[in-house]
């Protein structure tokens, strides 16, 4: 009988995944759109399931962030508008910022960070923008979670799953490439660095710097709003041209 329930309890999950990841690429494909409520009925239908199972992989999503939960039992695509961006990256700088700060303090490991790092570069080289996504939230999570200040990787687990969802959901609907990352990985790298030096009021200011640097220009990018991309990229070139011309 055990046997038998595990078995049961296995392919269950196995069908709560299959369906999430067809409910995930509906989000990709533009057949759910940011905003848009999920109807349960409507999906077991096309998938010829339960709606019990819908529900279960529409919760699934939820905790990955591509959804978020509406009145009654209901979900939508995860949205945002531009003010939504700007206030998320403000607390996101405070958060980050308190981490960097933790961090010096404790001499925390942040080998975890830098292995996301490694992989965003390798996503980065071969233009998986998927894996670059999911690498960049590694890092920023891996850097809150470091301190072992439970409240503070909760807080930030809160804010950036669905974050980084919708930034999935946006980019890869764009079809743009790792462009406007590369300039921001050498930020990233520089956050590392500047926690390592111990300084933590230094610290806790140069990260904040970071987050909000990329904030101004976000939502335009993911968007791609007027070029917004190629216009970023220029911006880290002329950057990286200025240091080099003042170093």
């Amino acid at each position: 009988m055990l046997t038998v329930v595990k078995e049961a309890d296995h392919a269950g999950a196995l069908l709560k995944e299959h369906l999430a990841s067809a409910l995930k690429q509906a989000i990709m494909d533009g057949r759910l759109s940011p905003g848009q409520r999920v109807v349960e009925a409507k999906w077991a239908k096309e998938f010829g399931t339960a709606q019990a199972s819908v529900r279960e992989a529409i919760n699934l999503l939820i905790t990955e962030g591509f959804l978020v939960k509406d009145a009654g039992r209901s979900a939508r695509v995860v949205n945002y508008r531009e003010q939504d961006v700007g206030h998320i990256y403000a607390v996101r700088a405070t958060l980050e910022g308190l981490a960097a700060r933790l961090l010096c303090a404790g001499r925390s490991d942040l080998s975890s960070a830098e292995a996301a790092l490694d992989r965003m570069e390798v996503a980065s080289a071969t233009h998986k923008m998927k894996e670059l996504i999911q690498s960049d939230l590694d890092f920023h999570l891996a850097l809150t979670e470091a301190p072992g200040n439970p409240l503070l990787a909760d807080f930030a687990r809160k804010l950036l799953f669905p974050l980084f969802a919708f930034i999935q959901i946006r980019v890869l609907s764009s079809g743009q490439g790792p462009q406007a990352w590369i300039d921001d990985m050498q930020n990233h790298r520089l956050m590392v660095q500047v926690i390592r030096e111990g300084n933590p009021g230094l610290a806790d200011q140069f990260v904040r710097h970071c987050v909000e640097r990329f904030a101004a220009s976000a939502y335009a990018v993911w968007e791609n709003v007027g070029g917004a991309v190629e216009a970023h990229h220029r911006g880290g070139r002329r950057r990286r041209e200025s240091k080099k011309s003042h170093g």
